[in-house]
């Protein structure tokens, strides 16, 4: 039988989402579809799966993407879908250990991909800002001045994500000059 549960996870809380998921699967709910905010289950055995989530290079259609979810599929892991880059994969947990991240380097570099995405999209959001400031000012136009400020607002929230984000990585890049 399966069941959706809607359930909204910010994308630099990807962290959280992913524990969740697992936990989920621990009492027996295995992920199976996903969409925006809604996650599909089926009954299974009680942590038959272990979840991971990715942030794709290219979206999942891309060449590249497609190369890499039939090497992850060779190796036992199952590609349930994506929203947008983000891709969600499951493996169950009897073929050994899951992660898609071996090292600090491989997570390092996976927060890198996220860092450019969050730059690129708080950047557009605050340079859309600026530029509907710069149009009510000239034209006394409501619209324009409303458009700015969700603008604003928007990059300044989506820029809490990209340091949110920063802080993970340099913790982890403490952690591999500890190592190294």
């Amino acid at each position: 039988m399966r069941q959706a549960i809607y359930r909204l996870f910010w994308a630099w809380d990807f962290d959280k989402e992913e524990k969740w998921l697992n936990e989920m699967a621990a009492r027996g709910l295995s992920l199976v579809a996903v969409g925006f905010a809604k996650y599909t289950f089926e009954e299974s055995l009680p942590g038959e799966y272990n979840i991971r989530l990715e942030l794709l290079e290219n979206l999942p259609s891309h060449p590249e993407s497609q190369n890499y979810l039939r090497f992850l599929e060779e190796t036992g892991v199952e590609y349930l879908g994506s929203i947008t880059r983000w891709a969600y994969f499951r493996k169950k947990t009897q073929d050994g250990e899951f992660n898609l991240f071996s090292d600090n380097t491989s997570r390092i570099k996976h927060l890198n991909r996220m860092l450019v995405y969050f730059a690129i999209i708080a950047l557009s959001c605050i340079v859309a800002a600026i530029s509907n400031f710069t149009s009510y000012f000239g034209s006394g136009y409501l619209a324009n001045l409303v458009v700015g400020i969700v603008s604003l607002c928007l990059g300044v929230f989506i820029g809490f994500g990209y340091f949110h984000i920063d802080k993970k990585k340099r913790r982890y890049k403490k952690e591999q000059v500890l190592f190294e």
